[in-house]
């Protein structure tokens, strides 16, 4: 299973982690950061205002939060 959003595509990024040392910074590790992914099931009715994905009508898809909290909107 991928950890991407079904609705808009987000999908994971790589981060540095940065630690002060004598003032100045270090660039010390790589850290991969993943999307707020949840499953939410698709009504039919909201189906139209989501123009990227039509053939998930009424089905259960992973979202992320920000497409969840966009969809209570609609």
């Amino acid at each position: 299973m991928e950890k991407v959003c079904s609705i808009c595509g987000k999908k994971s990024a790589m981060s540095v982690t940065l630690v002060k040392l004598r003032g100045k910074y270090n660039p010390t590790s790589r850290v991969r950061k993943y999307p707020n992914l949840q499953w939410v099931r698709l009504p039919i009715s909201k189906i139209a205002a989501l123009q990227k994905t039509p053939s998930v009508k009424g089905k259960r898809v992973l979202a992320c939060a920000k497409c969840i909290k966009r969809l209570a909107k609609i």
